[in-house]
């Protein structure tokens, strides 16, 4: 190396380190000290030397922020450390339980922890990885096991450090945080798409989502993300000076040495009642805050118990989200609405003025059932609170009566159905109102969308719009005359060629060899779910024995009540399902089981007898069928629903409501890897 490329050499490190400086005290600390001219002018300088010698470019340069050219597709990484999702507590009884569940794991500590309490910041969860203290990875959380590498778009946001501070930084280091965006950045994106005549942005955590998977990181940095690290996890501590490691504070503490920016809003609590204090404190304050948070996440801070705790299959034991009320807001009642579905429930919903609820627009809500209706007193008109039920379904809370219209008229329940003009009924110890017409166009419909179902028959093509058009044309009156279409009777449809045409009949022709547990299912017949006709198909193995069944014997299936054994009684006695039946038969469905499936049937073990499963979320490696079949044939009953007669639920991602009661109930939670133990 020349004399004069060192002294290049030397300048372009005293550039980076005065621009590093300058934007850690600008976009961290917010605390700049360095005038904007001056930053431009030694970033513009540092540009012309790295372009005049591009030997001396390095990953954690400041011109490296921004790639020149868009990225053609993410690549699927795999996360070095899993990244968990966290148990939901919805109220401060919750949030109890789940420490009074913590603390029997954790008997042989004599003094209960301490707790970290951070503000859960609504933005898009990210990985970073360091090697010797420089950035060589972002991604996205995924699945928690898997998500996309977005290095190039990480490095556009400046709160995130492309070299950590500090001397001899450790081997490896792994960072998890949270990106967001500002609300006066989101308000800034959205008028500009508006003005741009673009779709707007649900909110700001959707914006930030959105933003992170764009393919041209010059997008992402001028839409300028911001990012508060919160987990900090170094797998070898060989090269790292430091004596007092021992808690989530420290954490968070060395995060900020290294060059973070972490939530100033954390606190430690010494005591539950302190926690509960900072929930209730920031329920009212996080409205005054410059960016979305949607609740507070509450972490054991002693990492030794952290360790003894451990993690379930989907969330660490030591740490929960407290999330906020569902966020509700009053609206009009416009019109009311009847929707009629496949076994002629008439579910009435409301028609609402627009509103922004929970980050996205409402303009219906459901009303539930005719009970619901006169509980409400709803009338036309009606000004009414409307929240998110879990904050996914709208429903109508209760109506505003200071603000009826004088002229307003209460809205009654159709005595005919909507759909079909014939009278409905209200069965006796039912809230349901129901139209009994089963020639009714509505319930053909949900029949048809019901046996082409993906646990049904799975025939692929057929959705909703092509039903609509099938039963409107009158070329489908029961599911046997689908096996009745031809190419050319469906050409007749709009927007349907030969070749869509073709495809569809070749789906039908394929949905003939399901097994006869799935023709079960599909043929809707009220109570019997796809758990429940999997058990009966094991007793009855044909649909003659099953057609020649009493009432008692369907009883007599494990599992099956008298409700579900009358109903399926019922059914298979009146004269037209029967020639339903024999339709079927012509059309060569499998109406009986395989030699293969009785042959598992008769052979499998009973040691599951009497044990009820419910399984949720997706498993790593079993499909939710297999993991059922495994149950079954070791004598276990799978059933839908957590409740207190279950005695296990089996655990995968994306776990949703039945995760929270079975861990309300005391229900012993199974991983995959644990359920293949047990079996």
């Amino acid at each position: 190396m020349t004399e004069a490329t060192q002294k290049m050499q030397q300048r372009v490190e005293e550039l980076r380190k005065l621009l590093q400086k300058a934007s850690y005290e600008y976009y961290v600390l917010d605390a700049p000290t360095m005038e904007d001219s001056i930053y431009d002018q030694l970033y513009r300088e540092l540009q012309d030397l790295e372009q005049k010698y591009p030997e001396l470019i390095t990953l954690d340069s400041p011109t490296q922020r921004v790639g020149e050219r868009p990225a053609t597709q993410f690549q699927s990484v795999q996360h070095n450390i899993p990244l968990y999702s966290l148990e939901n507590a919805f109220n401060f009884n919750e949030l109890k339980t789940w420490q009074d569940r913590g603390q029997k794991i954790a008997t042989n500590s004599s003094k209960l922890p301490t707790y970290v309490c951070e503000l859960k910041i609504d933005g898009s969860a990210l990985a970073l990885t360091y090697e010797n203290g420089i950035l060589v990875r972002g991604a996205t959380r995924g699945d928690g096991i898997t998500g996309e590498e977005i290095t190039q778009n990480v490095k556009t946001i400046r709160s995130i450090p492309l070299k950590l501070e500090g001397e001899n930084p450790p081997a490896l280091v792994e960072v998890r945080g949270e990106a967001f965006l500002s609300l006066t950045v989101f308000e800034q994106i959205n008028q500009e798409r508006k003005q741009a005549g673009e779709a707007l942005f649900a909110n700001p955590r959707n914006a930030a989502g959105g933003t992170l998977r764009q393919l041209d990181s010059k997008i992402v940095a001028q839409r300028k993300l911001d990012f508060f690290a919160y987990t900090l996890q170094i797998p070898q501590q060989d090269n790292l000076e430091i004596t007092d490691f021992q808690t989530q504070w420290d954490n968070l503490e060395l995060l900020q040495t290294m060059g973070f920016k972490v939530n100033p809003n954390r606190q430690v609590c010494s005591n539950l009642e302190e926690v509960i204090k900072y929930c209730e404190y920031w329920d009212q304050e996080r409205h005054n805050l410059p960016y979305m948070t949607d609740g507070v996440v509450i972490k054991i801070n002693p990492l030794s118990l952290q360790k003894k705790l451990g993690f379930t299959q989907k969330f660490p034991r030591w740490a929960i989200a407290y999330k906020y009320p569902a966020e509700e807001a009053p609206t009009q009642v416009k019109s009311v609405t009847v929707q009629v579905g496949r076994t002629g429930a008439l579910t009435p919903v409301a028609e609402l003025n627009p509103i922004l609820l929970a980050g996205t627009t409402v303009q219906r809500a459901t009303l539930h059932n005719r009970d619901r209706i006169t509980e409400l007193d709803l009338h036309l008109g009606d000004t009414v609170i409307v929240r998110k039920a879990g904050e996914i379904i709208p429903e109508v809370l209760r109506v505003l009566l200071e603000l009826r219209p004088k002229d307003a008229k209460r809205f009654e329940m159709p005595t005919h159905c909507p759909e079909c003009g014939q009278p409905v009924v209200q069965p006796v110890g039912e809230a349901v109102t129901r139209c009994i017409n089963e020639s009714c166009p509505a319930i053909l419909q949900g029949s048809l969308i019901h046996w082409c179902s993906r646990d049904a028959l799975d025939i692929n093509g057929i959705g909703d719009k092509l039903v609509q058009q099938l039963v409107s044309k009158k070329l489908v009156n029961s599911v046997a005359d689908l096996y009745d279409l031809t190419v050319e009777k469906l050409m007749v449809l709009d927007r349907m060629g030969e070749k869509s045409a073709t495809k569809i009949m070749n789906a039908i022709a394929t949905s003939k060899t399901q097994p006869w547990s799935r023709v079960l299912y599909g043929l809707g017949i009220r109570h019997v779910g796809s758990v429940n006709a999997e058990l009966i198909t094991q007793k009855f193995k044909s649909v003659e024995q099953l057609t020649q069944a009493s009432a008692t014997d369907i009883e007599g299936v494990y599992g099956i009540g008298p409700e579900i054994a009358y109903s399926v009684y019922q059914w298979f006695n009146l004269p037209a399902n029967q020639d339903l039946i024999e339709r079927l038969k012509l059309a060569e469905l499998q109406l009986a089981n395989s030699e293969k499936i009785n042959y598992n049937i008769i052979n499998r073990s009973q040691y599951l007898a009497g044990k009820t499963f419910v399984i949720t979320g997706t498993l790593p490696t079993l499909k939710r069928d297999e993991a059922k079949k495994l149950i079954q044939n070791a004598g276990g009953k799978v059933t839908e629903s957590v409740s207190k007669k279950t005695d296990y639920v089996v655990v995968g991602e994306e776990a949703g409501s039945k995760l929270k009661k079975a861990q309300d109930l005391g229900i012993t939670l199974l991983s995959e890897e644990e359920l293949l133990t047990l079996l």
